[in-house]
């Protein structure tokens, strides 16, 4: 092993920019910190620098711990040598893993084995493709073996059509050794095809080793059941969302107590992101939204006893609070960022109430940079509430110049809006070209209750639409803001709403960008992949004639029906494995503003899904970004 101080990594390349502002290139050479976590003596922290090359169009990662107290990262090659492995049973006997198993016949060559050179693919049911893969009929399964060399694994699983670990995001989190060793406790939807589609309900299945029975340990659930762990004192808890086909549910903390399921979170009004055990089992640290971040709390485990359920907000900041490592002492080993800052490590005394960063991968560079200032403001909606809208200002701010601003529609459509830090839609980037960045937590957005959260279901062209426009309206009284030059952008749920805005706006916005955006609800419901998304976003489907709820999303809040109302420039970005929101959504919007004669343009990553993720397209993405509104705004 050989010490390093990480930042190196990637300083020789940037100090010859010479660059004082965030750039796209810049933001490209940026190290990706992902914590591992602890070692095994758990005095060290165990992370992974991931560092993009445009030229060679991937990325390189490399491996290091860092005292848990503090001080210089250390190189080391094999992460086996220091962090403990949890696919090992507690009593080192097995191993488990998982796999990819071939069972349904899908394509035409299996069920004619003469034509092997057919592409043919033939499906009875939908889930015959999700995100960006098609169906081709192979499964993850988990599997465990004994912890020796050439021994057989046995699939835990075998000869079911389910998958687990969950597609398409799902990794080794979805599954875990019980306490004694003697069980595998697994997330997994068992439904398959359009039943699979049209649902959520994922349940953890316990599967006992020497029994080979499996066992619903969370039957009776109807919505996800994720995110599996034992408290130190083996009790089974996990997340849980109550309503089937409702992805963004609220979110709570499920402890399986001597039988009785308790809620933690149950009277909290918010939703969990991620949780982790206190090392003496009586509370419980998780990540949540609040108020535009994303912050620390802890709930106690009250037992048995008659002692009330707290939850506590542990921290505050203009900062999101992400990953959770592990303990060192009074120490919570966490990740955190802003909006001017990629991840780092750090540390968070819980009797001190004190941060101290560990990682520095990218610190000198930001210290070469002049940066954003982000604000708050609070501002009054059409129906009488206050509504959290961050305003970024550029690097060098000042408020006697006048700026063009651009309204950022958050995408989900109920995913958070906080400081967080996204290498395509950077808002410190946008600010350093100069543009002032007003990003609404409109409704939709949880962290702010429950109710402000759900509105937004079956609704999705109505209050928000007003949030939005009460936002910018706000934000362009400002004196720095030059009225005449505001652009509207946004992705996926964002996309849709810049597709909507387009046709409502009365001349506000001089320009619009959707990369990925819903454009026609009919075809989008025809096309998408998790049919369960728009039957609870819209209400139903576009044939249910009595159904006034489901009309309302596939009439008045269908962006196609309102094309004739389109007059300004519109830059449509399209992914062509994007599965969520299909082609042809993009597709229809530039076909409509080319046939009505508006200046428009159709950019087009056919190797990219719902995200740009490549380095060259990413660069490609945000040049034509930016092409884009120096043309146009």
């Amino acid at each position: 092993m050989k010490k390093v101080v990480v930042t190196t990594l990637i300083m020789m390349s940037l100090n010859a920019i010479g660059q004082n502002v965030m750039s796209p290139e810049l933001l490209w050479k940026l190290g990706r910190v992902s914590a591992l976590g602890l070692s095994k003596d758990e005095k060290n922290v165990v992370f992974k620098v991931s560092t993009p090359s445009v030229e060679e169009n991937k990325s390189h990662s490399k491996f290091y711990t860092i005292p848990v107290n503090g001080g210089n990262a250390t190189e080391i090659k094999d992460t086996k040598e220091v962090l403990n492995d949890k696919n090992i049973s507690p009593d080192g006997k097995f191993l488990v893993y998982n796999d990819e198993v071939k069972i349904d016949k899908v394509l035409g060559k299996d069920f004619y084995p003469k034509l092997d050179k057919s592409e043919a693919q033939i499906y009875d049911g939908l889930d015959y493709r999700h995100w960006d893969t098609w169906n081709e009929g192979k499964f993850n399964h988990v599997f465990y073996k004994e912890n020796k060399d050439g021994a057989a694994g046995i699939d835990i699983l075998k000869g079911e059509t389910f998958d687990s670990p969950q597609k398409p995001f799902g990794g080794d989190e979805d599954y875990i050794w019980s306490p004694d060793g003697k069980s595998i406790l697994y997330v997994c939807k068992k439904k398959a095809g359009t039943a699979y589609a049209i649902s959520t309900n994922t349940d953890i299945y316990e599967y006992n080793l020497e029994t080979q029975k499996t066992i619903n340990r969370t039957e009776g659930n109807l919505g996800y059941d994720t995110a599996p762990q034992f408290s130190p004192t083996g009790n089974l808890t996990w997340l849980q969302m109550k309503r089937d086909g409702y992805e963004a549910d609220k979110n709570d903390i499920i402890v399986d107590f001597k039988g009785m399921k308790i809620n933690l979170t149950a009277n909290w009004d918010g939703t969990v992101d991620n949780f982790i055990w206190s090392k003496d089992g009586r509370n419980v640290y998780f990540v949540a939204p609040v108020d535009g971040t994303k912050q620390l709390f802890v709930v106690n485990f009250p037992g048995l006893t008659k002692i009330a359920i707290q939850v506590r907000q542990i921290t505050k900041g203009d900062f999101d609070v992400n990953d959770l490592v592990g303990f060192a002492g009074d120490e919570i080993i966490v990740t955190r960022n802003d909006m001017n800052h990629a991840p780092e490590i750090y540390s968070f005394n819980l009797k001190k109430n004190s941060w101290k960063q560990l990682s520095n991968v990218n610190t000198e560079t930001y210290k070469t940079l002049a940066l954003s200032k982000t604000e708050k403001r609070y501002v009054t909606t059409t129906d009488g509430k206050k509504m959290l809208v961050w305003v970024i200002l550029p690097p060098n701010f000042d408020a006697t110049k006048k700026y063009p601003t651009l309204l950022f529609c958050q995408g989900g459509p109920q995913s958070a809006l906080t400081q967080s830090y996204s290498f395509r839609w950077n808002f410190s980037l946008m600010a350093a070209k100069g543009y002032v960045v007003v990003a609404p937590n409109r409704r939709g957005m949880p962290g702010h209750g429950v109710e402000w959260n759900e509105q937004i279901s079956k609704d999705w062209g109505g209050q928000v639409m007003d949030d939005y426009l009460s936002a910018i309206d706000d934000v362009a009284k400002e004196s720095y803001v030059d009225k005449s030059r505001l652009g509207c952008v946004g992705a996926s749920y964002g996309g849709y709403s810049v597709f909507y805005l387009a046709g409502i706006h009365n001349n506000r916005f001089k320009t619009f960008i959707a990369h990925d955006g819903v454009f026609n609800t009919v075809s989008m419901l025809g096309t998408t992949e998790e049919v369960f998304f728009n039957n609870w976003d819209f209400g139903g489907a576009y044939w249910e004639k009595d159904n006034a709820v489901a009309q309302k999303a596939y009439t008045t809040f269908n962006p196609a029906t309102m094309v004739e109302k389109w007059n300004k420039p519109i830059l449509i970005f399209q992914g062509g494995k994007d599965f969520r929101v299909p082609i042809g959504q993009g597709q229809e919007a530039f076909q409509a503003a080319q046939l009505r004669g508006i200046k428009s343009r159709f950019v087009y990553f056919p190797d990219e899904n719902h995200w740009v993720l490549k380095p060259q397209n990413a660069q490609v993405w945000q040049g034509e970004f930016f092409k884009w509104l120096n043309e146009t705004l």
